[in-house]
């Protein structure tokens, strides 16, 4: 069974916009932080964004502050990633993962299969 599923990845054009959705399991969802990485051909994989479980604080890369909003639905145990103003530079797999946090970034023990979000000129 796999942990963490993505979905809502896709092609659009820039300025466009995606809303990305992590479904996680119970173990996944409770750990202390949930979010996202990318990883673009050929570079390594970059932090994007995280939610801490216990206080719903909210962490960002710098390159997508103010256009990346992350929120978390218990309800329905899954995260999201509403992603604005898309550039090509965001062109990556993004990879939902969790675990803990420090150093402004995820230490992940879960990581889903990642879904592609591709932007063109």
């Amino acid at each position: 069974q796999v942990p963490l599923v993505e979905s809502g990845g896709g092609l659009v054009q820039t300025g466009g916009s995606l809303r990305l959705s992590c479904a996680a399991s119970g173990r996944p969802f409770s750990r202390y932080a949930i979010g996202w990485f990318r990883q673009a051909p050929g570079k390594e994989r970059e932090f994007v964004a995280a939610i801490i479980r216990t206080t719903l604080t909210s962490y960002y890369a710098d390159s997508v502050k103010g256009r990346f909003t992350i929120s978390r639905d218990n309800t329905k145990s899954t995260i999201y990633l509403q992603m604005n103003s898309l550039k090509p530079e965001d062109t990556a797999v993004y990879y939902c993962a969790a675990g803990s946090f420090q150093v402004k970034t995820i230490v992940p023990d879960y990581w889903g299969q990642g879904t592609q979000v591709t932007v063109s000129s």
